[in-house]
């Protein structure tokens, strides 16, 4: 059995924006699917330990601050269990993490914890985690293909069905469907052992970031791309607190 045609574990959040260093947990599901067995699937919305959602990000999945605030689960204990959850997967179960561009939804999930002082996800795993990335993958195998390279787009290309975009249940199913659509389509991928895709797509997604680099350096000589993957290294001190 392939890794594309086992099981697999998705991994979404929606947050409260876009950097991954400041943004908050407001919706997250780890859904495990394929292999022949049943989907099962965990949801959390939570309480954005009482900070506001951005009327920007809130018109993207839907959560405003009084859903959140009213609604919401306690962000510390749902970041305990959402770490709790996929380390579960990795550890347990042996199976891959698919998160589309999870150098975000893994970074922020990092982030949560040092906040709360908990143990990241990367250091109770002891470098078991295997991720596997639609968005990274569909850039490399097809990287001269014109337009959008977002979940939705790629549902499209690969014909998969997304449901309600921008809820953190349907991405993470629609990513798992992405991933194993690219595994099918694409032999190479497929001959891949788990170990040898996760270490191969650290080195696209580094090559990636330095194009993309290169290309805005054009314009702004000081333009910098983050090329670490899947998680963007803690930095002590500075501006990643």
């Amino acid at each position: 059995m392939t890794w594309h045609t086992g099981r697999l574990a998705g991994f979404d959040l929606e947050t409260t924006g876009p950097d991954p260093l400041t943004a908050r947990i407001v919706t997250a599901c780890v859904v495990q699917c394929g292999g022949g067995h049943p989907t099962e699937s965990a949801t959390w919305l939570t309480d954005v330990d009482g900070e506001e959602i951005p009327a920007e990000a809130a018109a993207i999945h839907g959560v405003t601050t009084g859903i959140a605030h009213t609604q919401g689960t306690d962000l510390r204990e749902a970041v305990d269990q959402i770490i709790g959850a996929l380390s579960q997967v990795a550890l347990s179960d042996g199976i891959p993490v698919v998160a589309m561009n999870a150098r975000y939804d893994l970074t922020v999930l990092d982030r949560e914890a040092r906040r709360y002082g908990m143990t990241p996800l990367t250091d109770r795993l002891g470098g078991e985690l295997r991720v596997v990335d639609p968005f990274v993958i569909d850039k490399q195998v097809d990287r001269y293909r014109r337009g959008s390279r977002k979940l939705t787009a790629l549902c499209e290309h690969y014909d998969v069905p997304i449901g309600d975009a921008h809820q953190a249940d349907a991405d993470a199913i629609a990513a798992c469907r992405v991933a194993w659509r690219q595994g099918t389509r694409y032999p190479r991928l497929a001959a891949m052992t788990l170990d040898e895709l996760h270490t191969a797509q650290i080195g696209w997604a580094a090559e990636q970031a330095a194009s993309l680099q290169e290309y805005f350096r054009k314009k702004d000589p000081a333009a910098v791309v983050e090329g670490a993957w899947p998680v963007i290294p803690h930095q002590t001190g500075g501006d990643d607190q």
